[in-house]
Parts: C-alpha cells; structure tokens; sequence
C-alpha cells in the first residue's frame, strides 16, 4: 500500500493565477483533492505579488510534487499591455519558479509545454473556466455550471457530457452572457444597478467606488471571512457598522441617518439586483434546456442556490461531485479552476 509521502510524490499541483488571488490544489495520482489553498494576489500592483503569493503557497504545503499545470486570468490586469503579453509573462514567471514538469492549460490544446505557449498564447489566455467545465463534464451529462467568484460569475452549459459554450473568448463569452462582470467580494456596487429601493423609494446609486459587493454579504451574513480576502472601497475595517457606512454613501446618506437594521435590508435590495442580473443571464441556458439543474461552485455559489430556488430548479454543489480529503472538500469547490486543471492534467475524473 503506498505511503502518504508516496501518494503525494506522485501528486500535482494545480494553479490558478489570478488577477486578485492565487489558487493551488494538490491532486493525488487517483484524483483525490489533498490540499487547497488561496492566498490574495492584487497582481495589478505588479510581479511582486505574485512571487510573494507563490511563496506564500509553496510554504504552506507540506509537500511539493515535481509536477504542476497552470491556468490563468492574471493576464487581464493592467500592468500588462495585451492579453497575450500578460500570458507570456506569467507564463515564464511560473515556469522560471516551480520545480519539475510545467505545463499550461490551452482550451483548444489542453496542457502544453512551456515552449508552447507561444504559439497557444490566444487560447491559454483566461481558459480556467473551459477547464472546470472539462472536468465536470466527466461525471454529469447535462447542467449549467454557475462558478460565482470575487470578481466574476462564470455561467458554463454542460450538454451530452461536453462543454457547450456559445462563446469562447473573453469578448465571445460576455457578448453572450457566459462570462458577467460580477463577483461577491470586488465588484463595485455601481455596477449592479443605477436605482435601488430604500425606505418604499427608488433611490439612484452613487456612480462611484465607495462599496463593494464584499459590504452586501457581510451584512446579508453570507460572505465567509476566509473568502473575505481583499482591501475593502476605502482601506478601512470590514465590521458590519464599516460595511453599512461604505453601503450608506452609495445613496448619498450616512450610516448614522438609520438603524443598523435600515442598512442591511438595502444590502439584501442589491443582494436582489445581482441576482436579477444573474437570473437574466441564465434565461437563454434554462429555457430551452428545462430539465438542467444548476451546479453551484465559488465563494459566492450560495447566490446559485438562491437562484435555483427563486427559479424552481434543482440545486447541486460542485463540491459533492469532487473527491476531496475532508479538510479540502469546501476550498476544492471555491478553488475550481485549479484542480480542474491539476485533475486534467493527470486523466482522472471527479
């Protein structure tokens, strides 16, 4: 029988390089999910914070297998001029730091060497989700997967065991409603609606940056601390009365204008808004398709069962589909991406 130290020698590590966090899952040879972790990764203030989020990681395993696969979205951050810059740049920065085998996740190719990324640079280029639903795919033949993150939902048709996107690129995939520009911890609140109810009126929303969708569900009471990573609007605390204070200025009042009890029944009015927006989204997967349940993953997949109720369909959490060590089993839902593609890296299923 193998050892534990065999079992992980024999492991890969899955990333997922992002613009805002780092994602590592450490996958068994038999698929089992040993470890996942996720560290925050402003990669818009520059290199630094990913080298300081790597080694932040590499510490925090207890052990490092000679083989990694790699996906990212880090490409999309500002310090990079292009889309394809940011993927050569990562692309060498993570080979040039791990150790062993390195390989990248190409939508159109699967994993590749480092000297190929070049050449699939196009199709490496923010894919973490193509590889989620690649994974999935193996166990369940028909879904729509929602993967509802900090700063994205992702909103993926699973059809006859295969990934059935309309779109394939970034532009491809908000131009039909797969990919939306809104998460549960960075998304500013100007960005889910311009009106919102308060008090029995229909108020206009600041078109500035003072909230942030993390202010809605720490007084909602749905965002978990660990998944509370990021700065907050205004660099201060994240108690609920700072929280009701950023919310507050969004319609032009002060926190100290109503009760604690005022400023969380506004948080659930855009609570409301992002489902709404998420809910329109899914129109043009659930009707034609009326039979799919919704698979919930990320660190905002309470919004899907939300919505699966609100829209009277099942409900499944990615997380019962995985194979997953017991103290790995909820960061392996949030953490995707990065076992999908140490998982696919090693051709095994859920």
């Amino acid at each position: 029988m193998p050892q534990p130290s065999q079992i992980k020698s024999e492991a890969t590590i899955g990333w997922d390089v992002g613009g805002a966090h780092l994602k590592a899952a450490l996958v068994s040879a038999t698929g089992e999910v040993l470890d996942v972790h996720q560290v925050a990764c402003p990669l818009w203030r520059g290199m630094a914070e990913l080298k300081r989020a790597l080694a932040e990681v590499l510490e925090l395993l207890e052990s490092i297998p000679q083989r990694h696969a790699v996906t990212m979205t880090g490409e999309l951050v500002d310090i990079f001029p292009n889309r394809r810059t940011g993927v050569l740049q990562i692309a060498q920065f993570m080979a040039e730091h791990l150790k062993g085998d390195v390989r990248f996740y190409s939508a159109r190719q699967g994993l590749v060497d480092g000297s190929q990324v070049p050449m699939w640079a196009d199709c490496i280029a923010s894919a973490n989700w193509h590889a989620s639903a690649s994974l999935i795919a193996k166990s369940i033949k028909k879904a729509v997967l929602l993967d509802v993150g900090s700063t994205t939902s992702d909103l993926i048709l699973i059809k006859d065991g295969l990934v059935a996107s309309q779109g394939f690129n970034d532009a491809e995939r908000m131009r039909f409603d797969e990919l939306v520009y809104a998460g549960v911890v960075r998304t500013p609140l100007m960005a889910l609606c311009q009106k919102v109810s308060f008090n029995g009126h229909l108020v206009n929303v600041a078109a500035e940056h003072f909230a942030t969708t993390a202010d809605i569900y720490r007084l909602t009471g749905e965002l978990i601390d660990e998944d509370d990573m990021l700065e907050t609007a205004d660099g201060a605390g994240k108690t609920e009365l700072e929280s009701a204070r950023r919310l507050a200025r969004m319609i032009g009042r002060d926190v100290e204008d109503e009760e604690i009890g005022a400023w969380k029944t506004l948080a659930f009015e855009f609570r409301k808004a992002q489902l709404m927006r998420l809910q329109e989204a899914l129109i043009c997967f659930v009707d034609t398709n009326q039979d799919m349940p919704l698979l919930g993953a990320g660190a905002g997949r309470f919004l899907v069962q939300a919505l699966a109720n609100k829209m009277n369909r099942s409900y499944l959490d990615v997380e019962s589909l995985l194979n997953t060590s017991k103290s790995a089993t909820r960061w392996a839902s949030i953490c995707l991406p990065a076992v999908a593609v140490a998982s696919l890296s090693l051709g095994v299923e859920c």
